[in-house]
This record gives C-alpha cells, structure tokens and sequence, in this order.
C-alpha cells in the first residue's frame, strides 16, 4: 500500500504530466500563445473539420508516444541523455532534448512577462487600451476595433496593438535593437525569481507550485465561458466550432496542420515527461498515466474552444464582420483580440485582471516543465551537480534571463520571432524520429514491453506495440517531410530577416541536431575495439543524420523568404 506521501507525489506527477501536454506547443514552444486557443487553426473555417483528423492523430501517434516517455523516464530514472543508457549510441538525442529546452527557454519566459505588464496595467479603472489619448499612442491610433473594409490595412493601428508592449517604432530591424526597457525587464525579473523558487528545491518545490498554476486555468476557463454563452453573437461562433464540413477533409494542409499540432502539442520530445516520470516509483502505472493526462489534454482543448468561439462570435457580431476575419492565433489573439474584447464588458478591468492571471499561471507552470527538463538531465548526467542543486538552479535561470534581454528591447520582437521560428521546430521532429527510432529499433520494443511489464506487472498489448513499431515512426517521418517540404524564413509583418540573422537562426537549429551524430561519433571512437568492428547501424544514424542536417541548412541559404506570420500583428507599428 501506498503511504500518504507516495499518493501527494503521485497527484503531483499526475498535475506536472498533464501540464506539460495541455500546454504543449508544444510543451514549451508557443504554449501560452495558442491556449487557450484550443489548439485548432481558426482560420480553417468550419473548423469542425480540423477535429477529425485530430483525434485521429491523437489516437494512432499521440498516446503512443507520450506512453512511451512516460515509461521511458520511470523505468531508467534518470532525465533525457541518461535514459539512454539502454542504447548509448544514441544518447545525442537526449542533449537536442535539453539544448532545445533552454533554447525555448530563451524567448517563452518574455511571453510570461508581456502577460504580467498587461496584468499591472488592468489595475486602472479604464484600460489604457480602450481609448488613443495615452502618451504612447501614435498619430495612426483608430477607435477600438474600428474595422473597415482594409482590415489588413497596416496605416490603421487599433490602441490595443499600440499598447507600448513592444515599441517597434523606436526599431528599424533586428540589426537596430536598442537597450532593454526597464518595464519589461522588471517584468522579466520577476519571472525569473518565482521559477527559481519554484524550482530549487526540485520537484518538491515545482509539486507544489503546479498545483494552483495547473489548476487556476479551468477556474478561470469556466468563469469566461460563463459569460462568453450569455453575449449577443457567442452561438454563431459556437456553431461554428461544431460544424462540420467534410469536404475539408480531403484537403492535405487540413491533415497536415492537424499532424503538427499534435506532434507539439502533447509535448513528446522535450525531455519534460521523461524527467517527471523519473521521479515517480518504479511501480507506478505509466499506462494510466500516459492514458487520463492525454485525454485530459484533448477534453481541455475541446472546452477550451468553446471559450475562444463564443467570443469571437460576440465580437463578430459586435462590429458586423465575418468570423474567419476576426479569428487569429498566437500572441494576436491572446494580447490583441481578447484584451479588446474584454474591455467592451462591464466591469472589463475585473475581467483583465482575472484574463491576465491565468495567463500567468499557464506560462509560468509551462516554463517550470522546461526548466525542469534542463536541470534533471543535466544533473543525471553529471552526478555532481546533484550536490548544488540550488546553485545550478540558479545559474541556468540568470542566464535564461540574460538572453531573454535582448527580447525586451525596442527590437525585441524580431529576436523573439527568430528564436520561435528556429528553436524547436524541425530540429524537435528530428529529436522525436530518432527517439522513436531508437527505441523502436535499436533497443526492441520487445525488451522495452518487457521493461514495461516489469514495472506495471502488465505487458503492453499489440495496439501500443505497433504503433511503436511502425506507425509511430512513419507518422513523425512525415512531419519531418513535411516540415522540410513547407520551410520558410521567417518574417515579422512586412519585415524580412536579413541572410546573416537566418544564419544564426539555422546555427542555433543545427547545434541542437548535431549533438546526434556528434555524440555517436564520439562512442564510436572511444569505445574499445577496432572501428571496423562498428556496426552498420551506428555508421548509418551518424550519416542519417548529417544527411539531414545538410540537407536543412542547404534549403536554408538558397530558398527565398515566403513566409509573412506576424505574431502581434503588423498593426503594432
């Protein structure tokens, strides 16, 4: 039997684990920026459609792969490079993991702190966003959501864009970034010092945290909804949520879009779930782990849609345009269309203040899961690190926070996009392939069923051995394809990156890639024995790999930028 503090632990992980799928981007990639946009690109209209292909993944690769992390980091006990002990060969992809993580970790934390500056500025009895009389409004500031036909017209800036966040006007690009504004790194700062003791003391600290953090969101989720049903126009954008169109389907990007979100969003690949998990006894259930924090995933996004639908359809309604032209994902959503929304309310600071909370609660519980992943693989790694927790703690998060100043800068936006966009996108469905691979192929998943029974006195049936087997790899071979198909460089509105900035861009990837042939290159010469002696299989992941890598950086200094994705918005000049 369980003692009490066996079971607080237990709902500790439990909390930790569906954390790190409901805010998934992705675990860490864009997680406070798309929840709650319920994971679903709005702009595919009736998104009814994108659910279909959704669950679809979900089932046949999702659950697969995060049951496999799970039982990955509790049976071997150790953080992302140590688990690999049971195929050393492949322990490169444990250090992408961890590099990724504090990558990610460079840029998400100022997404936390644009949430806590709005969050100070709700306080006020009219928010500084509803009207164009502040000193930090422009000449080109328009009425709240005055849309016209131009909805794209980038002259016209509405006060919530112009909110100061950014100040891109004091910024001709990224080569003219300017000094960190003190407003934001006070912002960051404070971020910085909750993680740091949220997570000094390891998961004793971070299990406790998790539990208001995780928690809060379907508090304030239910508050919303609550008033979203009852504004006039909330059923149109209910009705849209829930319709179907079939036809959709046979559209490939409708698949493609819904195969990526899934990919990001359970957060497989990260190194968060196998850190978790190696905290947990070695006779825990995995399985039903792997099973409730999943669909808890997928039921939260579900709810969470009606949410986001129910105000866009108020907000249609409000000013007579179509839906599909007021929708947006990422940080437009969350910083521009609802702030504008919820100042329309009565009571609309409440409301603010209560919005901006929960934001704060979703980034820093997401930023916990990848600072955690990043500290307990690298103290599994090297054993004496275990000795300082507190101090490796904090040197990790200061220097988390010193990259992060050149986000809050008046450029900063253009560091963030360059940091979102080059992070963790091809390079983690690179990290998650060869995971898979290696697992799959080169460990056996009939020694790794064997290590599951061992722990749960319950072999895994031949549903999750297949999709291990086979389908769990084609499915992430082609994401690989796809996200090497469909890459652009990035840009930020009508901005274009300069080829020196792509470079660094695609230097930051590939350092994170590389660390799979590097280290495999490495066992290879220091293990005892001739090199002929070396098997194909080790000669052919070190080539794969390459192979890609040049492949990607090739593709990445000769084809033109296409992309145009602004996070904000370009209405934010």
């Amino acid at each position: 039997m369980q003692d009490v503090g066996s079971i607080q632990f237990q709902f500790n992980f439990i909390i930790h684990a569906y954390e790190c799928a409901m805010h998934g981007n992705e675990c860490l990639i864009k997680p406070l920026s798309r929840f709650p946009l319920n994971k679903i690109p709005v702009s595919l209209f009736p998104v009814g459609a994108f659910l279909v292909p959704y669950l679809f993944f979900m089932v046949i690769a999702g659950m697969p792969l995060f049951y496999m992390e799970l039982a990955l980091g509790q049976y071997n006990r150790e953080g992302a490079a140590g688990v690999w002990k049971i195929c050393p060969i492949f322990k490169g992809v444990g250090f992408t993991v961890i590099l990724i993580s504090l990558y990610v970790g460079f840029y998400y934390n100022v997404i936390i702190a644009w949430a806590l500056f709005y969050l100070f500025s709700s306080f006020t009895g009219e928010l500084p966003w509803v009207h164009c009389n502040n000193t930090w409004n422009s000449p080109n500031c328009s009425d709240l959501w005055a849309f016209n036909n131009s909805l794209n017209d980038t002259h016209k800036s509405t006060p919530a864009a112009e909110r100061g966040v950014l100040h891109l006007q004091d910024s001709e690009g990224i080569a003219d970034l300017g000094l960190p504004r003190w407003q934001l790194t006070s912002c960051l700062a404070v971020v910085i010092v909750v993680l740091y003791f949220s997570l000094w003391k390891g998961v004793k600290t971070s299990g406790k945290v998790v539990w208001i953090t995780a928690t809060m969101p379907y508090v304030v989720l239910t508050v919303l909804l609550l008033r979203g049903v009852t504004l006039p126009g909330a059923m149109d954008g209910i009705k849209a949520y829930l319709s179907v169109d079939f036809l959709r389907l046979c559209e490939p990007q409708v698949w493609i879009d819904a195969a990526t979100q899934i990919c990001f969003s359970l957060g497989v690949g990260f190194g968060v779930l196998i850190a978790f998990s190696s905290y947990n006894k070695f006779s825990n259930n995995c399985y039903r782990d792997a099973i409730i924090t999943s669909s808890i995933n997928s039921l939260t996004s579900f709810f969470s849609g009606f949410v986001i639908f129910s105000f866009l359809g108020y907000m249609s309604h409000k000013h007579s345009v179509p839906l599909d032209k007021v929708a947006t994902d990422g940080p437009g959503l969350v910083f521009i269309i609802y702030p504008e929304a919820i100042a329309t309310l009565p009571g609309s600071s409440v409301w603010a203040v209560i919005f901006f909370i929960m934001l704060l609660t979703l980034g820093i519980d997401s930023a916990m899961g990848g600072m955690e992943s990043v500290i307990t693989g690298l103290m599994d790694e090297f054993k004496f690190l275990h000795k300082h927790r507190e101090l490796f703690t904090l040197f990790i998060v200061v220097s988390t926070f010193l990259i992060s100043l050149f986000c809050v800068t008046n450029g900063g936006i253009y560091v963030f996009t360059l940091l979102d966009h080059f992070a963790a996108g091809t390079s983690i469905l690179f990290g998650v392939l060869i995971e898979a691979i290696g697992i799959a192929w080169f460990y056996g998943v009939d020694r790794f069923s064997d290590d599951i029974e061992e722990m749960i006195g319950q072999r895994p049936g031949l549903y999750w051995r297949l999709c291990w087997k086979f389908v769990s790899p084609c499915f992430l071979l082609f994401m690989v394809v796809v996200s090497f198909a469909t890459f652009n460089p990035p840009n930020y509105g009508t901005y274009t990156f300069p080829i020196w900035a792509n470079m660094i861009g695609w230097c930051l990837a590939i350092s994170s890639m590389t660390m799979v042939p590097l280290y495999a290159i490495y066992k290879m010469c220091t293990l005892p024995g001739k090199f002929c002696d070396v098997s194909l299989v080790h000669i052919s992941l070190v080539y794969i790999s390459l192979v890609y890598i040049s492949l990607m950086f090739n593709r990445a200094i000769t084809e033109p930028s296409t992309r145009c994705a602004p996070y904000l918005g370009s209405s934010v000049m």
